[in-house]
Formats: structure tokens, C-alpha cells, sequence
């Protein structure tokens, strides 16, 4: 079936968008809500929609902080005509800065880089390390050292944490460019149960000068493009 020139803006939105029936049931879903519900389930972003619907019928636009898995929200419009559907949208918040720059430097194995960097961190520490790597990612263009330095403050910033998980893993659907060529992306993501907030600002000015991105929530994940050659 070709589609309407308004329902391939809907599909290609970078934006979930989700139409329920009354009970809950997806009726129909673009092609980013079909990412969200790798982390969602769909009863629970049927509830989020009622939640937020106006009192009666029309659209209503609300501004929050709404994360699931890898998705950061900011706003939610929810809209209903009758008793019968109700749709919702979800904007996302923005994730890179539009300059970011290509990285330099040269092939690394990002698992020795970061186990370096658990190793040295543990060192007289009673704190209980764990890991999580996806063995698939491969080695990618960086400057070490520098990812070095910026990962050794955040452990540092969580030195009070009796656990620390470290996961590398794909952001599955997303990507950055550079001179027009696409790139996938991953994140080395660390939860701890006690982060040092005070030291979030000296994490971010450290990423900055680096041209790494953080992403800095529950956890705190730096996000890489994957550039082999």
C-alpha cells in the first residue's frame, strides 16, 4: 500500500508516535516507536498516555523527563477524538551537539582501554566491579588517552559506590555523521550507587575539551561513533 506523503513524515518522524485502541492495543506505530518498545513495554506507555490526555477530548502537550533504556524524552503530546483511540507522541532530547567533530587518533580495543582503567581504579578498593561488554564491537579510531583521562574521573566520582557496572554495548538505530557519512554508535555506560555530583561538572568540562559526549543521567555513558578506517 503507498502511503500519503503525511503518513511517510509520521513513519520517518525521529519522534515515537503510538495509536491505541481503547484497551490498550497498539493499532498502528512508526518506525522509532517500534525502537522504543525494545525498552517500553506497551502497556506501560498506554498507561503514560492516559496519564497525560486532556480531560476531554482534543490535544494536550506536557513537558517532562521521561527515560526508557536509551531514550531521553522531554515532552509527550497526547490527542484523542472519541472514545475509541488515542494517540501519543514522544519528543526526544537532543543527544549530540551539532559540531561535534570526527574523532583523531588511532585504532584501539576499547575493552583493553577500559579494563586498564577498571584495574587501576580497584586497586585498594573494596568496591565490587562488574562488566558487561559486547564482544562485537570492534576496534575504532580514538585518541586513548584522552578516553583514558575522562574514564578515570568518572570512576574516581564513584569511589564511594560499593558496586560499579560497566557496560559496552550498540545504541541500536542510532547514528552521527561526519562529511556526509554515516556512523553507528556505542556507549561505554557506568552505574554506581553513590556518584560524586559534585564532580559532574569537571566530568563534563573534561568531555568537552576532549570532543567526547556524555550523556549524564542514572548512569554515565560516553557515547562514540564507530569509525574503523
Amino acid at each position: 500500500m503507498n502511503m500519503t506523503l503525511e503518513q511517510k513524515w509520521i513513519e520517518n518522524d525521529y519522534n515515537p508516535f503510538i495509536l491505541f485502541s481503547s484497551n490498550g492495543k497498539i493499532i498502528s506505530l512508526n518506525s522509532e516507536a517500534q525502537f522504543l518498545l525494545g525498552s517500553a513495554q506497551p502497556s506501560e506507555l498506554f498507561s503514560l498516555a492516559q496519564t497525560y490526555a486532556n480531560i476531554t477530548f482534543g490535544f494536550k502537550t506536557t513537558f517532562l523527563e521521561l527515560e526508557y533504556g536509551r531514550y531521553k524524552f522531554f515532552a509527550i503530546t497526547v490527542g484523542y477524538e472519541d472514545e475509541d483511540q488515542i494517540g501519543m507522541k514522544l519528543y526526544q532530547a537532543p543527544t549530540y551537539k551539532i559540531n561535534t567533530k570526527k574523532p583523531d587518533g588511532e585504532l584501539t580495543n576499547i575493552f583493553t582501554i577500559t579494563d586498564l582503567c577498571i584495574a587501576s581504579n580497584s586497586i585498594s578498593s573494596e568496591i565490587t566491579f562488574i562488566k558487561s561488554y559486547d564482544p562485537t564491537i570492534p576496534e575504532v579510531i580514538l585518541n586513548a588517552n584522552n578516553l583514558i583521562k575522562l574514564l578515570n574521573l568518572i570512576y574516581k566520582a564513584c569511589q564511594s559506590s560499593k558496586r560499579i557496572e560497566t557496560k559496552i554495548f550498540y545504541r541500536v538505530g542510532e547514528h552521527i555523521k561526519f562529511n556526509d557519512k554515516k556512523y553507528s554508535l556505542f556507549s561505554i555506560a557506568i552505574s554506581a550507587d553513590a556518584i560524586n555530583k559534585s564532580m559532574i561538572p569537571d566530568i563534563k568540562m573534561l568531555a568537552e575539551k576532549y570532543d567526547f559526549y556524555v550523556d549524564i543521567g542514572k548512569k554515565i555513558s560516553i557515547n562514540l561513533p564507530m569509525i574503523t578506517d
